[in-house]
């Protein structure tokens, strides 16, 4: 799609196909859509954001609101150029030769950039889009039909290994975005069925620029760009994406990466996720990764400014809403710490707290788990001094 008449030619030709029907962008525009299932005793709850999404999709501006997840700042909002996002849903259905008379899922929050990009690849590629009944944990629950592509954030897979495992066989590939898989869950979906693709991505981006197999013989540790991506990494090791069908300039990202040979890339952490203590340089998910699988609650690494450290590494931990976490178990998790960590690494102090701050997508809030931290030191069970 090299100019703006494509895109005009591109956008007037997609249709809506939606329970077995198909709505022209007319139609929609007319109010059709909604007259249609006004009445629909199974209306699902994000109906009224799909018809307007779909409403802003096919009016006559070129461009469209997004809003960013906020894991690292405050949430802002992006205009972004509709034609870029066809180029990236051509991406993605070309990779997985998605065509005619298939399904995708929409089991998120429309607000965000991953869900708005499951409805352009369903209408780019003449799919049939099935909706969640309502927003939750448990995005299979109801299915009661095959689904050729879905997409979910951790949290998601997460609730359906435990309770709707079965239903996961009725989904063909399943993309995990919006913050990292954890390797416990990684070793849970080795005999599944599904092909599941972890995405790496961003808002910038219009959704994800390459793709991590999780599981079964071809899984890996790092990404594939997808056909367009070039990347690269500056003198700091962050990630350079360049990419002109998505973005009007290369993107300098604050991920830090490792390339190998043939341009797939690992991501090692964040630029600003660092914690500097006693002089060291100590990567926040380098940290959390080394806890995963010995941590039964919600957690986080973080820090609070200290005079003899500078900044002292702090661990959170979410406590069971209706328990209190005994001591004897605490003692068990500093044993853990002591074994998992190098002595320069340990976290010097521990928090119990109400809750872990997340975004929308189930990311940690870095900011807000460093405020926490502060405002609660007191309360801080400490170890090492």
């Amino acid at each position: 799609m090299s100019n703006d008449s494509d895109y005009c030619t591109e956008i007037c030709r997609q249709t809506f196909r939606y329970r077995g029907r198909i709505f022209t962008p007319e139609e929609i525009l007319d109010g059709q859509l909604e007259s249609c299932l006004a009445e629909d005793s199974q209306r699902p709850d994000q109906w009224s954001e799909l018809d307007a999404f779909l409403r802003d999709w096919f009016s006559a501006s070129p461009c469209m609101k997004v809003q960013t997840s906020g894991s690292t700042g405050t949430p802002k909002q992006m205009l972004v150029e509709k034609r870029r996002m066809i180029c990236s849903a051509v991406a993605t259905c070309r990779f997985f030769h998605l065509h005619e008379g298939q399904t995708a899922l929409l089991c998120m929050n429309l607000k965000y950039i991953g869900a708005k990009m499951m409805v352009v690849r369903a209408l780019t590629a003449n799919l049939e889009l099935v909706l969640c009944p309502t927003l939750s944990g448990r995005p299979l629950h109801w299915l009661q039909q095959d689904i050729d592509l879905a997409a979910m954030v951790p949290l998601q897979l997460y609730d359906t290994l435990q309770q709707d495992a079965e239903q996961l066989g009725r989904v063909r590939i399943l993309l995990i975005g919006g913050s990292a898989v954890e390797e416990d869950l990684v070793q849970q979906i080795q005999d599944l069925p599904t092909a599941i693709y972890s995405t790496y991505g961003m808002t910038e981006t219009l959704s994800h620029i390459a793709l991590r197999k999780l599981n079964g013989p071809h899984r890996s540790q790092y990404y594939t760009p997808l056909e367009g991506i070039s990347l690269s990494g500056d003198s700091d090791g962050r990630l350079v994406i360049s990419a002109p069908q998505l973005t009007a300039s290369p993107l300098l990202t604050n991920d830090l990466v490792t390339f190998r040979a043939d341009g797939s890339f690992r991501v090692e952490g964040r630029a600003d996720n660092v914690i500097v203590s006693g002089g060291i340089k100590l990567q926040i998910e380098k940290l959390e990764e080394k806890l995963a699988g010995h941590l039964t609650y919600p957690y986080a690494i973080t820090f609070v400014r200290d005079a003899k450290f500078g900044q002292k590494v702090v661990l959170l931990i979410e406590e069971p809403p209706t328990q209190s976490i005994p001591e004897k178990e605490l003692e068990e998790i500093w044993k853990q710490i002591n074994q998992s960590f190098e002595k320069y690494e340990r976290p010097k102090a521990l928090l119990l707290t109400k809750h872990i701050p997340l975004t929308e997508n189930c990311k940690r809030q870095r900011r807000a788990c460093q405020e926490l931290a502060e405002q609660d030191k007191k309360r801080m069970f400490v170890k090492e001094k």
